[in-house]
């Protein structure tokens, strides 16, 4: 793919003067446009583009300029503000994690070494994570209103791939001996992205830099309860010491009475092996690596959507704790999980972060999957209480794609969880 994505950066015209297709730095553009984009590209003009898009910082000059709803509604929920602050904090004190402009092509090295399962992120990802644990520990925290605002603030989009890897992409572009034209492709500098966060930042009203108070009749730090709702829509939490405005959106897990997620064992696998079902036009049959040791055979009805190649060697989702079963024949032990829309008529794989583990079960923020608690429930027990039919009404995707259960996203050690099909279903 990579000299068919070098010819697409010639036809964006984004290069600059001079370069030609031998040159070492359109090769590893290339690849490392190509390693970033594989998981959602459909043509190799998408990865050029997708880079173009990454390349580009999309946050506003100021807060009343903010078109996205789902943006300005996480900026209004109060962590983006401290979020920021920290970031720029460390930045200027050169304590936040930043590529190696001397190697920004080791966060791409995970892709060239695949087929030989040397999958350890290199030390700028490695730095990047550890750093993220300690802001949600030191912040309190976690899931999506850690990693949303993060998001935003580095890159400017709510969604897209692997952060560490736009920063890379970013990092490959600005360099000095870049091959990327600055002015065609309008690139933004991480510099000039922290400026303008520092800008924007000053222009977010002062209700929404604290976070909003977690819920109605929440009890202070009198043992009292908050007066919520008595006349006045400005509510203050003395335990803080902060106020906002506005009511506290409503919380569907309040409401949800349904088995707990814990109950499926998602966990993340790699597809070894693909062909199609000799006796079922529908059917692919698959091998997947989920850490057991010897890969499972699961089939899938995916012919009538996806090709072979775009399945083999893909990191997906599998839901593990099913019966095992015989379709047209073929023993399927396991589900791939897919993203869909509305009509079904198009039909996507869900990806997880491409640094995950094969085999690390996926996690949703805010329920609990250690212990005994959190344990999956056993294959028979799925089967018979018909867990999986009960649970996917709320396993959907947000309009950025990003798979959901109850609005929490899904999760894996390396981040979020994605897909090509926003406000979908999951399944």
């Amino acid at each position: 793919l990579v000299e068919l994505v070098k010819d697409q950066f010639v036809i964006e015209d984004i290069l600059k003067e001079g370069v030609t297709g031998s040159d070492l730095g359109l090769v590893n553009m290339a690849f490392a446009a190509t390693a970033l984009a594989r998981e959602r590209m459909q043509t190799t003009k998408d990865a050029v583009l997708n880079a173009k898009t990454v390349f580009g910082y999309g946050l506003p000059e100021s807060f009343d300029k903010v078109k996205d709803p789902e943006a300005k509604s996480m900026i209004e929920q109060g962590n983006f503000f401290n979020l920021a602050q920290r970031i720029l904090k460390e930045y200027d004190a050169g304590e936040f994690p930043t590529p190696n402009n001397e190697d920004p092509m080791a966060a791409f090295q995970d892709a060239i070494g695949e087929e030989m399962d040397k999958t350890t992120p290199c030390a700028f990802t490695q730095n990047y994570q550890a750093h993220m644990k300690t802001m949600a520990k030191e912040m309190g925290v976690k899931g999506k209103n850690l990693f949303h605002p993060v998001r935003l603030a580095l890159t400017g989009e709510m969604s897209g791939q692997d952060v560490t890897k736009q920063l890379s992409l970013l990092a490959l572009a600005t360099a000095e001996n870049s091959v990327i034209d600055a002015s065609k492709a309008k690139i933004v500098p991480f510099e000039e992205r922290m400026e303008r966060l520092r800008s924007f930042c000053e222009t977010i009203p002062a209700e929404f830099r604290e976070p909003a108070t977690k819920a109605k009749g929440e009890k202070d730090g009198m043992g009292k309860k908050s007066a919520a709702g008595s006349g006045s829509d400005n509510v203050t939490s003395k335990e803080s010491g902060t106020s906002t405005t506005g009511s506290v959106t409503k919380d569907p897990k309040d409401d949800y009475e349904g088995p707990p997620i814990t109950a499926l064992d998602i966990r993340v696998g790699k597809i070894t092996k693909v062909w199609e079902h000799p006796e079922a036009d529908k059917l692919y049959c698959e091998e997947i690596d989920v850490g057991e040791g010897e890969p499972r055979t699961v089939a899938s009805g995916l012919r009538p959507y996806l090709k072979p190649e775009d399945m083999e060697g893909r990191l997906v989702l599998v839901l593990c704790n099913l019966k095992e079963r015989k379709m047209v024949g073929f023993p399927s032990h396991g589900m791939v999980l897919c993203a869909s829309n509305a009509d079904h008529s198009d039909v996507r794989l869900v990806n997880p972060p491409i640094d995950a583990k094969i085999g690390e079960r996926v996690t949703v923020p805010d329920f609990d999957f250690e212990g005994d608690e959190g344990a999956p429930f056993a294959e028979n027990k799925i089967g018979k209480k018909k867990v999986f039919e009960k649970l996917a009404p709320h396993l959907v995707t947000s309009k950025y794609g990003v798979p959901e259960f109850l609005g929490r996203p899904f999760m894996t050690s390396a981040g979020v969880c994605t897909s090509p099909i926003p406000e979908g279903t999951v399944s």
